[in-house]
């Protein structure tokens, strides 16, 4: 199944897991809408489910100025919707007086690369440091894109970008004008984007624009409103009536807007899964552990290309064993004789290595065909177990002629 990833970076203490319990919420609803009905059959507001957030399982999130998130954490379950597997992911808030602007980064970077939804959230307006801060990363994607394609994409003039879709998300919004109209609300919104990344006569605002909008297929916006001053107290424990009404019609939309006709995570053109998306984690993870050092756009191209080529070899090898369980593994039944055994196995060798040659399309040639000749020693070893097998179920084994 297809996997998207739904990301929320920014500052700390800027209300992301805050957002992200309302997420679960709203996805709990589509999951499970007869929870949402009252003893009249009446249908009740998806955030209506509970007095208190808090009473709901969800991202732990505290009132307060002390940092709540360390690291990064993905929720363990994910969602369907559309036939994709939706997952959230909360990140360490940054420019905390006590994270080092290097591992800031590495956090930034880490949740934008397994990202397919990266939301930036932002206090009361879009700040040219927000910008810079976007820019410090994508810049490196960049980088490492351009490094990854091979001579024949660059002929075709490939405008792939690394990365999908970045939302900012306006937290306090002071700006709306008729809070009564959600319509006139967004096109405020995007009035204001427009502004934001204008071109500037200053060469260096300039290029952190051109910078970020290489490096993402979208960039839109949204904004909230102040949620009300109960939220903002050390005693306030997630009730909802204490927030303020316009606050949660606009999270209402927004929530729609995020996850409808969200689209599955995508590296290098390819939609992946869920099992794929676990082996880039961890190829990013390892680039990523010490947090010392941001890793080079040649170490992140490495990475890609490690995971890219490991998926590859997986999914290929997944379509041989399919195909020659089909004929002579344990379930099968009938001998087959050895030169059909062999044509058979030589025909999904052919697809095996159609189907590494459509995944294996990032990094260098040489890491590819070593990839390649990886997998054709798995499939070799695998043919002599299968050849056993099958020769197990000869009627004539062992009757000396």
């Amino acid at each position: 199944m297809k996997v998207a990833v739904v990301s929320v970076v920014g500052a700390f203490r800027t209300g992301k897991s805050f957002l992200l319990s309302f997420f679960l919420r709203y996805l709990h609803s589509l999951e499970h809408p007869e929870e949402f009905e009252d003893e009249n059959n009446n249908r009740k507001e998806w955030y209506e489910l509970s007095d208190s957030l808090k009473s709901y399982d969800g991202f732990h999130w505290r009132a307060g100025s002390e940092r709540d998130t360390t690291g990064i954490w993905m929720w363990s379950h994910p969602y369907i919707i559309n036939n994709v597997a939706v997952l959230l992911v909360d990140t360490q808030g940054m420019f905390d007086n006590e994270t080092t602007m290097k591992l800031t980064a590495s956090i930034f970077g880490l949740s934008t690369l397994l990202s397919s939804y990266q939301i930036y959230n932002v206090d009361k307006m879009i700040g040219e440091d927000v910008l810079q801060q976007l820019g410090l990363f994508t810049e490196y994607g960049r980088v490492a894109s351009d490094n990854s394609r091979n001579e024949k994409q660059k002929k075709k003039k490939n405008n792939d970008k690394p990365f999908q879709k970045v939302e900012f998300l306006v937290r306090d919004w002071q700006h709306f004008e008729e809070e009564e109209d959600v319509v006139k609300m967004a096109a405020e919104m995007d009035k204001v984007l427009e502004k934001v990344m204008s071109d500037r006569d200053a060469h260096d605002l300039k290029e952190t624009r051109e910078q970020i909008v290489a490096c993402f297929d979208k960039i839109t916006i949204y904004g909230l409103v102040h949620p009300g001053f109960a939220v903002t107290k050390k005693s306030y424990n997630g009730e909802v009536d204490k927030i303020e009404p316009v606050f949660l019609r606009l999270l209402d939309q927004y929530c729609r807007r995020v996850f409808t006709n969200l689209e599955p995570k995508t590296i290098h053109g390819r939609q992946i899964t869920g099992p794929e998306l676990a082996t880039f984690i961890e190829a990013y993870a390892e680039m990523f552990k010490t947090g010392a050092d941001f890793p080079a756009a040649t170490t992140m191209l490495e990475a890609t290309s490690a995971a890219s080529n490991t998926n590859a070899i997986n999914l290929a090898m997944e379509e041989y064993k399919n195909s020659m369980d089909r004929v002579a593994g344990p379930q099968a039944s009938n001998y087959v004789k050895e030169d059909e055994l062999a044509e058979d196995h030589k025909q999904f060798v052919s697809r095996s290595l159609d189907k590494f040659n459509s995944i294996a399309t990032f990094g260098s040639k040489s890491s590819i065909e070593k990839s390649k000749r990886d997998l054709l020693g798995k499939i070799d070893k695998d043919f002599e177990m299968y050849k056993s097998l099958n020769n197990g179920r000869n009627p004539l084994l062992g009757l000396e002629l």
